[in-house]
């Protein structure tokens, strides 16, 4: 190919220039007035950002400002966390248990037919048993989780299900690693709480708090044993849910239903059950107690003031007292109440449980005040009876041997009927 002129070369790059030119006009007309406004306007923002000055950094004296809140509230929260970590801690459950030895067994007889057609193919599957001269006993720990002391002589509270197993023993492991033999006092078989004792009169403890002021939202500060081997791990959150009621598994005595507890996103691992929950005062608001399987960041504390009285009633009888009214009931809300075609919208439904319960004990105070199945108890005591304001809480706030006025209301009449509560068993 024959060397192009200087003049055509021009003409080359001229005609490219005018061809890129008229391509790129027509790609922004079409940018700007074909595309949906969304996007238009999307760029008329950014192209009125660019018009405008950049936005001023904040004054120094503001910056100093909000580093001292944020610093601040860094401070108070390890200050808390040196302050309690030495009345938080770790329980270790031990149990005598049989040393067994392992052996290995084959599924197939060699009459088999699968051992005839590949007798090549020898499965072996391992067994544990007794060994043929006595394996004895060995002590071995069963479980772990979380407690923390309440009283200068050495009262802990954890949950119930940390301390389930009776036959098993349990050792209270302080912050600076001493252990102590730990006696369990009592177990709540209504709530998932129990009361255990070291022996002592010089203990570092925490101050229990006032769960009726808990806030939505509010700080809280998780301590435990995570996952029964990180002793008095600390993890920070929010208060992310009031008033919530759950079912429960986990505990060997099966499902249990959990009413009034508070939800919370500071992290609670196996491990931390029976541990404190605090707010911003170090003041325990509440018991961990469990957490959503699946999910990350929802665990469910019971609030301390359901275990108060009975904290109370054990250091000064030795065993839980519970006022006991004896019925199985659902709290009305507009699903319940829209369900069985209600003509209130407050107050609990008397029925059956889950599985089937009878609605009603026999021989308690409901059952000797003959209230039946389908009855609503709107108050009690003269107090009415929402979600804010649980008959649970009612009951607990009374004492046995009091006689309380129950409003219900029967084939949609109103009646007042008296029971006298007694002391559940």
């Amino acid at each position: 190919m024959e060397d192009i002129t200087k003049k055509q070369l021009f003409l080359l790059l001229l005609l490219v220039s005018i061809v890129t030119g008229v391509s790129s006009g027509i790609i922004v007309y079409s940018l700007i007035f074909q595309t949906s406004q969304p996007i238009t306007q999307v760029i008329q923002n950014v192209i009125d950002k660019t018009k405008e000055s950049p936005k001023e950094a904040l004054p120094p004296e503001d910056v100093i400002t909000l580093e001292k809140a944020a610093l601040a509230r860094d401070t108070l929260i390890q200050d808390i966390a040196i302050r309690v970590s030495p009345a938080v801690i770790s329980i270790i459950a031990t149990k005598d248990v049989p040393v067994l030895e392992q052996y290995f067994t084959t599924p197939f007889s060699q009459d088999d037919l699968f051992s005839q057609f590949f007798p090549e193919f020898n499965l072996q599957v391992p067994q544990l048993r007794n060994p043929p001269t006595g394996g004895g006993i060995e002590k071995k720990q069963v479980s772990a989780g979380s407690g923390f002391l309440i009283s200068k002589d050495g009262f802990i509270i954890t949950n119930r299900h940390v301390v389930e197993d009776k036959d098993a023993e349990y050792t209270a492991i302080l912050n600076d690693g001493k252990k102590m033999p730990a006696k369990v006092i009592a177990r709540d078989q209504l709530k998932d709480f129990a009361v255990l004792k070291v022996e002592g009169n010089d203990f570092l403890f925490l101050s229990l708090g006032d769960s009726d002021l808990v806030k939505l939202g509010q700080t809280a500060i998780a301590i435990g044993n995570a996952l029964g081997e990180f002793q008095n791990t600390v993890s920070i959150g929010i208060i992310s849910g009031l008033r919530r009621t759950l079912t429960t598994s986990g505990a060997a005595s099966g499902p249990e239903e959990l009413s009034g507890v508070f939800q919370t996103d500071a992290a609670i691992n196996p491990g931390n059950s029976g541990g404190p929950l605090l707010n911003l005062k170090g003041e325990v608001i509440g018991l961990n107690t469990a957490i959503a399987e699946g999910a990350q960041n929802i665990g469910f504390v019971i609030p301390i003031n359901q275990i108060r009285k009975s904290l109370e009633s054990v250091k000064s009888t030795g065993r839980i007292i519970y006022p006991f009214l004896g019925i199985r009931y659902s709290i009305i809300t507009p699903e319940i109440k829209t369900k069985n075609n209600l003509s209130v919208d407050y107050g609990v439904l008397i029925d059956k449980g889950a599985q089937g319960e009878a609605s009603i004990t026999t021989g308690s105070p409901a059952d000797k005040a003959e209230l039946k199945e389908g009855d609503i108890i709107l108050e009690f005591d003269g107090s009415k009876i929402t979600i804010d304001n649980p008959l649970d809480k009612l009951i607990q706030s009374k004492k046995v041997g009091d006689k309380i006025v129950l409003k219900i209301l029967r084939d949609d009449k109103g009646q007042k009927v008296e029971v006298i509560l007694e002391e559940r068993k």
